[in-house]
């Protein structure tokens, strides 16, 4: 963070003191009302089975459709409270609750409506920067109950591949059609989408995925949401150079948040895979320009985060460097949000012309 930054952040927390700065909260109802759309028998023999059935990591993709569909005043989801369901939407919305009884500094599910509003623009500014008549292709890893086929109109040119685990997608496939049925509006904002059932875990998943019509010479937008930190090192460390090596065949173009040190290793937590510096790890694997955001920077707060005393904002006043806070003797957990890419030297050549 800049001079000018940390100057400004504490010209914030002078203003906090003197009450004029105002906390933005979701727009939720006081008591939790289940929405219509989980009413039908089909649809809550789904969710039963997935409450039943299913491990904390494929849950975790109800989870963060929660999030989504809570913090609707700022993320336009028409199938996030479907694929919620009713017990994650509930969990979340007491939270919330709590968190406003609290005058809470850090709102539950702030970290989710960031982190997809930030890959919202980021591949939407990926697509645009292919060639207009290139075709692409965008690369959901791990895309859980992700809807945004059906809700990013910038995908509109490029053919989606949804990869995730076999019951995963074969659940959200019925949940999608439980939804046209019971709604004319739904369509798909995609030039087309192929759920592929594959575990990247698995060596051969890259060929699966091709096997299922993705092309490897094609401009393509990789996004890794939430996924890459439930990886061991040498699984995330494998899909990384995987995507890296397609800099050398194509526009390659990788979104991903990566969790430091300290946050993948709290106790009790469920996580293997951190870096504390995504910004030297993914030039090393062969990309040649990354960025990297934290939850609070200019470009990922999209003005939810007005309070200068929260978590994300006191964090962005300490070097990446510190592992514990100095103030509270808490650990410095830190979520990146990074974007990687590269291209092969006759595209770069090209561009180079187009610009002359």
């Amino acid at each position: 963070m800049s001079e000018i930054e940390k100057q400004k952040l504490q010209e914030d927390q002078e203003e906090e003191s003197s009450g004029s700065i105002t906390k933005t909260w979701p727009d939720i109802e006081e008591e939790f009302v289940i929405p219509e759309v989980l009413h039908s028998e089909g649809v809550k023999k789904l969710h039963m089975s997935i409450q039943s059935e299913w491990d904390y990591l494929q849950k975790s993709a109800c989870q963060t459709a929660a999030g989504r569909a809570l913090w609707k005043h700022v993320i336009h989801d028409p199938l996030a409270h479907l694929f919620a369901g009713e017990t994650h939407l509930r969990n979340l919305h007491t939270k919330i609750q709590t968190d406003r009884l609290n005058n809470a500094r850090e709102i539950s599910g702030v970290i989710l409506a960031v982190r997809t509003l930030w890959f919202d623009t980021r591949i939407q500014a990926a697509l645009d920067s292919f060639e207009s008549d290139a075709s692409s292709q965008v690369v959901l890893l791990g895309a859980g109950m992700d809807a945004r086929s059906y809700r990013l109109s910038c995908l509109n040119k490029s053919n989606v591949f949804e990869v995730d685990f076999q019951d995963v997608l074969e659940t959200k496939t019925s949940l999608v059609q439980a939804a046209v049925n019971s709604r004319d509006e739904l369509r798909m904002t995609a030039k087309s989408l192929v759920r592929v059932a594959i575990d990247i875990r698995d060596n051969d998943w890259f060929e699966q995925l091709k096997k299922s019509g993705f092309l490897p010479d094609i401009n393509t937008v990789w996004v890794l949401e939430g996924i890459l930190y439930y990886l061991s090192h040498t699984e995330a460390m494998q899909v990384l150079k995987l995507i890296a090596e397609k800099c050398a065949v194509t526009s390659t173009v990788l979104l991903a948040d990566f969790m430091n040190k300290p946050s993948a290793t709290l106790p009790n937590s469920v996580f293997h895979f951190y870096s504390d510096w995504p910004d030297q790890l993914l030039p090393s694997l062969g990309f040649s320009h990354v960025s990297l955001s934290q939850i609070g920077d200019p470009d990922a707060n999209f003005g939810l985060l007005h309070d200068p005393l929260n978590l994300f904002n006191k964090l962005l006043l300490l070097p990446r460097t510190a592992q514990v806070h100095p103030d509270d003797g808490k650990p410095c957990c830190r979520l990146y949000l990074v974007e990687a890419s590269g291209s092969p030297p006759q595209d770069k050549f090209i561009e180079n012309q187009v610009s002359l």
